[in-house]
């Protein structure tokens, strides 16, 4: 059970930005990678960061994280139900 949260999560300075990936960039992605969208470390579809994305199980989240030395991290993740 997904509980309401009474702000918006996205706008707290420790949650990375999450994106939803295109079909175009999946594809991208599994190729590069030469993996299977379930070889990817799961994210579950209740998870608070997702909210508002209407993301359904097997798509691929890309999510942005500030790095002090790289700049940007991306990072990966598959969705999945509890």
């Amino acid at each position: 059970m997904a509980r309401k949260l009474n702000f918006d999560i996205h706008k707290h300075i420790l949650v990375p930005k999450h994106v939803k990936c295109s079909d175009a960039e999946r594809k991208k992605i599994l190729k590069h990678y030469q993996i299977s969208v379930y070889d990817l470390p799961y994210i579950h579809k209740s998870d608070p960061a997702l909210a508002g994305i209407e993301a359904k199980s097997g798509d691929i989240i890309k999510i942005v994280r500030t790095s002090p030395t790289a700049g940007e991290a991306v990072y990966y993740r598959c969705v999945v139900n509890e």
